[in-house]
C-alpha cells in the first residue's frame, strides 16, 4: 500500500457500466466473497444465505467465491454486457479499480487506465481516499 502516494496524485473515476471487469482476464477471474457480501446477496434474492452458497458459489481453500460461466470464468451475473446484480455486487466489484495489485504505477499506465472505460471520469479520489478502500478491502477479506 505504500505505492499508492507514487501511483498518482489521485484520479478520477466513475463506473461507466462497460461490464469488462466482469469478464475473466487469466488470474483475475475469481469474485470471492465476504460475508457482509453473502448477506447481501442473500437480502437482495431473498434467500437464505446457505442456499445463496450452495447455488451460487465455490468454497475452495478456505474462500467463498463466485460460480463462473462455464469454463470461461466470466462473472455469473454478467448479463448483456452489463452486471445484473449492480446494486448487491460484491466488495471486492465494489473497490475496482483501486485493488491492491492494481498499485503499481507501471501496471496502472501500462494496463489499469487502457482497459476500464471509468478511467478519467467522475469523481476524484485522492490518494489518501484511495488508501482507505484499499484499507477496507483488506478488513473485509
Amino acid at each position: 500500500m505504500k505505492n499508492i502516494e507514487k501511483l498518482i496524485n489521485g484520479t478520477r473515476f466513475q463506473c461507466q457500466g462497460s461490464g469488462k471487469c466482469c469478464v475473466s482476464r487469466g488470474g483475475y477471474g475469481f469474485v470471492y466473497l465476504n460475508k457482509k457480501d453473502i448477506k447481501r446477496f442473500a437480502n437482495f434474492f431473498n434467500i437464505k444465505k446457505k442456499d445463496f452458497i450452495e447455488r451460487n458459489c465455490v468454497k475452495e481453500d478456505g474462500y467463498i467465491r463466485l460460480k463462473e460461466i462455464n469454463l470461461n470464468g466470466n462473472c455469473i451475473y454478467l448479463k448483456h454486457k452489463k452486471c445484473s446484480v449492480y446494486a448487491a455486487r460484491p466488495e471486492q466489484c465494489r473497490t475496482w479499480p483501486f485493488w491492491p495489485e492494481n498499485m503499481n504505477t507501471k501496471k496502472w499506465k501500462k494496463e489499469i487506465i487502457n482497459f476500464c472505460p471509468g478511467i478519467g471520469k467522475g469523481k476524484f479520489y485522492s490518494p489518501k481516499e484511495i488508501k482507505k478502500i484499499l484499507v477496507k478491502e483488506y478488513k473485509n477479506n
